[in-house]
């Protein structure tokens, strides 16, 4: 029975589909004989990549001698009589199983084919050889049935498509799809490369808390649960930022973290509920030496990861080789908006600017924070080349420092690529009294009606007054940067696990 014909639905109980039911069949025929069709292990003593490097050159039709034992999914079968042919698929590649009676006897080929099919997990044992076609091949001597699948593949020629049952079911997916293996690598590729960067520059790796008793280092909602021992409301962190600048505050000059955050936001082509950052600081250090400690660790990242750093993103090329452009928020609304725009400009002006341009300002915003929504909406989206954005209003960014020549302005950058921010950096603020009045700020926005504020978070507004060091600090969107190396277009394709509403 075929199973590429009208394939069980996953709601469909085992017993009740004719190809489900015969694998039960099978698997109960095993037990019969005294097997175990879930063995607890098998000794391994070569994998398909290992095979391919060794034996990729050799010449049609030869043999070996070489005896080897290798493991993995097959996830494909011809069957030709005498003759079988398998495609076994482990976390390194692919190698062909040459299954023939003479080899494997009769008892063992008869074996082979009653018992086994297309998904299950098989060890084989036999002799490295490639066909009379030159494929690379094993000769097996011995096949054993390490775990059965009881459902059958995705239909093996067209894979798994669905974009809604690859998300939900990553596990069909990574089996069925190359490409989903591809982008998986660049991303544990990716993120071991950061750590590396990193450490390499004497930045040491620290883990924060996950649950806080105040959201704070970002303007976000949170997530909020209550812990019932202690009978308070927590949350999950939307940033890493105030614990690590505690341990800034402590002595430990250079820090990062490299993690999960949460913000209780929508979802969309680069947003995720559920989202990976890596954070660090840098004591005696600036937003212009953060920019050049990026310049450095992005290009790196590409190198290690891809070879290179010219990447395909939505059917254009970005190279994110350094150095990259330094444009001031303010220039790059005032060219976008076809005015020139600054904190000289009427509020009044700056809300009708907003309304022309599709953004509803809310009554409690200022100029700094109407400002942001027009570089939001006009600036951002065509950020292509990779691009240092400066100097952002003191309204929207209450974790940076003052700029050191205009007091509307911190010392704050974004990097853009591809059309997504990337980056986002800051000269921090040190100065506790200052940081308090910022905050306070906040709370009276809260009050008067703005969700995404910043609390009054007193215990590290505590630390800053045993003093600071002048500090440089930075978030990298790890999911961002890995969908511009694997040149995926949206953030689903690079979480393995993304957010999804039940089915």
């Amino acid at each position: 029975m075929s199973d590429t014909v009208e394939t069980p639905s996953d709601e469909q109980p085992l017993a009740s589909h004719p190809l489900t039911a015969q694998r039960l069949a099978k698997l109960d025929a095993v037990r019969a004989r005294g097997e175990d069709p879930f063995p607890p292990s098998f000794e391994r003593t070569a994998t398909a990549a290992e095979l391919a490097d060794e034996y990729g050159d050799l010449p049609a039709g030869s043999s070996t001698g070489r005896q080897v034992s290798v493991a993995g999914r097959l996830v494909n079968i011809r069957r030709l009589g005498k003759l079988s042919f398998g495609v076994l698929q482990d976390g390194s590649g692919r190698i062909q199983l040459f299954v023939d009676r003479s080899t494997m006897g009769d008892e063992g080929f008869e074996r082979f084919d009653a018992d086994i099919d297309t998904g299950d997990w098989v060890g084989a044992r036999g002799e490295v050889i490639t066909t009379r076609r030159g494929e690379l091949s094993v000769r097996t001597s011995e096949i054993l049935l390490l775990s059965k699948a009881l459902r059958p593949l995705p239909e093996k020629w067209h894979g798994l498509q669905d974009k809604e049952r690859r998300f939900r079911q990553r596990y069909l997916d990574l089996i069925a799809n190359e490409e989903a293996r591809r982008v998986a690598r660049i991303r544990v590729d990716a993120v071991a490369a950061l750590r590396q960067a990193f450490n390499d520059r004497g930045f040491v790796e620290v883990e924060t808390p996950m649950l806080q008793t105040e959201a704070g280092g970002a303007l976000a909602r949170p997530f909020v649960t209550h812990h019932n021992a202690l009978d308070i409301d927590m949350y999950l962190r939307i940033a890493t930022e105030l614990h690590l600048k505690r341990l800034v505050i402590g002595g430990m000059e250079r820090v990062y973290e490299l993690g999960r955050v949460f913000r209780n936001e929508g979802i969309d082509a680069t947003h995720n509920p559920e989202f990976t950052t890596l954070e660090a600081y840098q004591a005696f250090a600036d937003y212009h030496d953060v920019m050049d400690l990026m310049e450095a660790i992005i290009p790196e990242v590409a190198r290690r990861v891809l070879g290179g750093t010219v990447v395909e993103f939505e059917g254009r090329t970005v190279d994110l080789a350094g150095p990259y452009r330094r444009a001031p928020l303010l220039d790059l609304v005032s060219e976008a908006a076809g005015t020139p725009i600054s904190f000289a400009c009427e509020i009044d002006e700056l809300q009708d600017l907003c309304r022309s341009h599709g953004i509803s300002p809310h009554p409690v915003w200022g100029k700094g924070k109407l400002i942001t929504e027009l570089y939001e909406k006009l600036v951002e989206p065509n950020l292509w080349d990779p691009t240092f954005v400066i100097d952002f209003p003191k309204e929207t960014s209450p974790l940076a420092r003052v700029h050191r020549s205009d007091s509307n302005l911190t010392e704050r950058f974004e990097l853009f690529a591809g059309g997504m921010e990337l980056v986002n950096a800051f000269s921090e603020l040190t100065d506790p009294i200052d940081q308090r009045e910022r905050f306070e700020a906040q709370a009276r926005a809260k009050a008067e009606g703005e969700e995404e504020t910043h609390p009054v978070d007193e215990d590290f507004l505590r630390a800053l007054e045993y003093g600071m060091p002048p500090t440089g600090g930075l978030g990298i969107g790890v999911d961002r940067l890995v969908m511009l190396l694997a040149g995926q277009p949206t953030i689903r394709e690079v979480v393995l696990f993304p957010t999804m509403r039940p089915e």
